[in-house]
């Protein structure tokens, strides 16, 4: 049975709410596959449409068609998507992103901290829409001109969320001239700060330069460490050989002890077919606990396998 932690800023009437929330960002297992489409804002079209890159992506419904076909896995985006296309995808359990900016011009000086909804938006826009919206997910930078302000401006709404019964997921970049932003050390320390705002899951970068994939998921237990009972879950990065993909994932739950990963241009910018068997490629080692060979000859299958309508064998609501 999944044992959840219910932090004290829980309202206790909306204690089942956030069981429930929490048990469907997690698949019912405590762990996630965040597939993100927050990098349409992010990236523009840079991830979406050009070389390499599957013709279908350029249509935001891409990544909806696959979020659709996972088992246990959710979707991450900003309302106006989800309110233009959750009508279609009612089941997909939704995390909606409070902010944003653009890869334009100068990154280190833009204000993303401002909230583009509030949580009551958040917690209206569930009831009159009827989907199921289980949290509020937001990027914090560290080190930034604006890192007094998002750090104000999420511990709020971490807590309103909270007294709502909904969940929330850090995206936490320490980033500046002088930080080295895949250095374990500060990274550890991004997902301690995560902790102090009382974050459910926050989503960190994962040294995947290193050559010893071993060496580095051992050192990187100081990341998961330092988070305490906020879970970690670490980004996918760019694109990269499909083996590759599943050896990191697994060293980094079985040795890191991270609780699963984010996944976005590395999964939608594939056809719909092969962005499916990848996917449950990742369910297996993150919800089964597989290893990456085994996982692999999952992405080398032919068929596919749809999830059940209710998604209910992962014990979800």
């Amino acid at each position: 049975m999944l044992n959840i932690k219910i932090p004290f800023s829980v309202a206790p009437d909306k204690k089942n709410e956030y069981i429930k929330n929490y048990t469907r960002l997690t698949g019912g297992t405590g762990r996630l596959l965040l597939i993100a489409a927050d990098q349409k804002v992010e990236h523009l079209n840079d991830d979406f449409f050009g070389l390499n890159i599957a013709p279908e992506d350029n249509n935001p419904e891409h990544i909806f068609q696959i979020a659709a076909q996972s088992q246990g896995g959710i979707l991450a985006s900003h309302l106006g998507l989800i309110a233009r296309y959750g009508k279609k995808y009612p089941q997909t359990p939704y995390l909606i992103k409070l902010n944003g900016k653009t890869n334009l011009e100068a990154q280190t000086e833009k204000n993303s901290s401002q909230l583009w909804w509030t949580v009551e938006d958040i917690v209206n826009f569930k009831k009159q829409s009827g989907l199921k919206i289980i949290g509020i997910g937001y990027t914090l930078y560290l080190g930034g001109h604006y890192e007094a302000k998002m750090l104000a401006t999420i511990a709020r709404a971490i807590y309103q969320a909270h007294q709502n019964g909904l969940t929330a997921v850090l995206w936490v970049y320490p980033r500046g001239p002088k930080i080295k932003e895949e250095d374990i050390h500060t990274i550890a320390g991004g997902a301690g700060v995560a902790a102090c705002l009382n974050a459910d899951f926050v989503k960190v970068k994962y040294p995947y330069s290193l050559k010893d994939k071993k060496a580095t998921a051992e050192k990187f237990q100081e990341v998961t460490r330092a988070a305490g009972e906020t879970k970690v879950i670490c980004v996918g990065g760019s694109k990269r050989p499909i083996k590759e993909i599943l050896e990191h994932l697994e060293k980094q739950i079985k040795i890191s002890q991270t609780a699963g990963l984010a996944f976005g241009r590395n999964l939608h910018q594939r056809s719909l077919p092969e962005a499916i068997r990848l996917l449950r490629a990742m369910e297996a080692i993150i919800f089964k606990n597989k290893n990456y060979q085994e996982a692999y000859k999952i992405y080398t299958q032919k068929e596919i396998t749809k999830p059940a309508k209710n998604r209910s064998f992962l014990g979800i609501f």
